[in-house]
């Protein structure tokens, strides 16, 4: 089944014997009843057993895990209340002290924060790789320690692809679990397990949903026996999805295929002006013929996704201007909803990096990061060349 009929058709339970709801039910419910004590306690410990207290398993929940595994690919799926929920949850269920992690050196900020705060914690050591070479990932994993490998799929912001196919056959002849964050392509774009990942994580908040109204996360497993094994750990944390966000979600994803296309081509329209604009110096877009990732993402992805980054002339002090002065698109920390929304990295996302971590990252001072709505593209580049100018610009009948 193509993956544009598997979003439109999310997994529903039958509501009555011989019916159902086309939409999936919202069930708000913190608990559920049983007769029998020794049902409760059974079920407890199975995940796809029933449902016992929202916190280990809810229906609406459940709804969006087992359409997140169709749509990825894999054997099953945790969901979260957040994208950060879903790394720190995997993180902390899968490492001990003294164990070693790889992770690709252009991460998102959030992903930067967490490994910083196991290493002093609990001791766990941090190996960065660019992402380029799985030579540099078996160098690494000589350690007996090493246990896990983390990726994006698309960099956060530079738009590096790394090569998912090599290191992920690496890992796996390494024996080390991989962890490859897919938010930023969706499974439109790109479906990781199938590369060789072990663990494929999302911030729902981003494409998936794609309406900037829900805060979530999942997490969608290659084999069962790993979800199974994270899962205890993420019921303990207590990040667990919400019914009404995963409900969200699942209204989001039928029109997932359609929304990435829009992005896509609306992304790779601006990053071509931009390319050409004299008031920018570079423009960070893995479709764009000349980004270091050209070639490997026309292989790794079937499109270059909605995020692009660019550095304007001036630094900075260039960056902040821009990014202040849009009219259609909003200065905003989050990305893949329907509009266009724009920030500063150095000062936003990326604040926990001093100025040598941010050259290491490929994240320059003045960057801009632009999540690309699907807006009409010639007003979102009008906005683009407004912005860039001096002087107040054009307002677009818009209100900031």
């Amino acid at each position: 089944m193509e993956l544009i009929t598997r979003a439109v058709h999310v997994v529903n339970e039958p509501f009555q014997s011989g019916s159902w709801p086309l939409s999936v039910p919202l069930v708000q419910s913190s608990a559920f009843a049983f007769d029998s004590a020794a049902e409760l306690a059974g079920a407890m410990a199975d995940p796809d057993g029933r449902y016992v207290y929202s916190r280990r398993g809810n229906p609406t929940v459940r709804a969006l895990e087992q359409t997140l595994t169709g749509l990825e690919g894999g054997e099953g799926a945790i969901a979260f209340a957040s994208g950060m929920g879903a790394i720190s949850g995997v993180l902390l269920a899968l490492l001990r002290p003294g164990d070693r992690v790889v992770a690709q050196r252009c991460l998102y900020g959030g992903t930067h924060a967490v490994l910083a705060d196991l290493s002093e914690r609990y001791g766990i050591e941090v190996v960065r790789i660019s992402g380029d070479d799985p030579g540099e990932l078996e160098a690494a994993a000589v350690h007996p320690a090493t246990r896990l490998l983390v990726l994006e799929t698309i960099a956060n912001p530079t738009g590096q692809v790394p090569d998912l196919p090599g290191l992920l056959a690496a890992a796996r002849a390494l024996g080390v679990t991989s962890v490859v964050d897919n938010s930023l392509a969706s499974p439109v774009l790109c479906r990781p397990l199938e590369h060789g990942a072990d663990i494929v994580v999302h911030s729902t908040t981003k494409y998936l949903s794609g309406h900037s109204d829900v805060l979530g996360g999942a997490a969608v497993f290659a084999d069962e026996g790993l979800r199974r094994r994270v899962w205890p750990r993420t019921v303990e944390l207590g990040a667990c999805a919400d019914p009404f966000a995963a409900w969200l979600t699942l209204r989001g994803i039928p029109t997932l295929p359609l929304r990435m296309r829009e992005h896509c081509a609306n992304a790779a329209a601006l990053a071509e002006r931009l390319d050409a604009h004299p008031g920018v110096t570079a423009v960070h877009y893995p479709r764009l013929a000349g980004h270091p990732s050209y070639e490997r993402a026309g292989k790794v992805l079937s499109g270059g996704g909605g995020l692009l980054s660019f550095e304007p002339a001036g630094g900075r002090e260039a960056g902040r201007a821009f990014v202040e002065r849009v009219r259609v698109a909003k200065l905003a920390l989050s990305l893949g909803g329907v509009e266009t929304l724009v920030t500063h990295p150095a000062s936003t996302s990326h604040r926990e990096l001093d100025e040598a971590a941010l050259e290491a990252a490929g994240v320059a001072p003045g960057l801009v990061r632009m999540s690309v709505g699907i807006e009409d593209a010639g007003d979102l580049w009008s906005d683009v060349q407004q912005a860039l100018q001096d002087g107040p610009g054009p307002s677009f009948g818009l209100t900031k």
